[in-house]
């Protein structure tokens, strides 16, 4: 069992009658080994203080680490989420963008034949009123000596489907 340096102090040796010990010699040497003990204990002790802290230091320094693996883990699972969502969103936006443009082909073409309908039709139009046009000014006599502007019919308004009316 160790010593302290109270202890070392009060020891108490006997002296032999014949073979004693000198008392100041020793009484120094004892007063020496319990000031470099009792030094031995005070750094003991600040070192046991020491480490407490340092130990609870480490222990706070653990538990950091552990929330910033946490964080760091949630993060990385958040980015990947939003990886995925953006992802998600922009194939969307292009199946939308694929669907809308397949609509307008589609209106675009419907457009096209209607408008060569309506041409088709309007050049009908304009065939039979040539042909009507032609038949009249074939039923009319020509008169050499007439004015020849007096043979043409006299062309009229505009119709909203853009024929001409002939004024007769």
């Amino acid at each position: 069992m160790p010593l302290t340096p109270v202890e070392i102090r009060h020891i108490d040796l006997r002296r032999a009658w014949f073979r004693g010990y000198r008392k100041p010699g020793v009484d120094a040497l004892l007063t020496e080994i319990a000031d470099s003990f009792e030094e031995v204990w005070r750094e003991r002790a600040d070192l046991t203080d020491r480490l407490e802290e340092l130990d609870a230091d480490a222990a706070k320094h653990r538990e950091l680490e552990a929330l910033l693996r946490s964080t760091l883990v949630s993060a990385e699972r958040a980015a990947q989420d939003m990886k995925e969502q953006a992802r998600r969103e922009s194939d969307l936006i292009v199946q939308e963008a694929h669907a809308e443009s397949r609509r307008v082909t589609r209106e675009a073409a419907a457009e096209k034949r209607r408008l060569e309908e309506d041409m088709v039709k309007i050049r009908a139009q304009l065939r039979a009123a040539l042909d009507s046009l032609g038949e009249w000014t074939g039923e009319k006599e020509v008169d050499s000596q007439s004015d020849p502007s007096e043979t043409r019919p006299e062309i009229g308004e505009v119709t909203d489907s853009g024929i001409r009316k002939v004024a007769g």
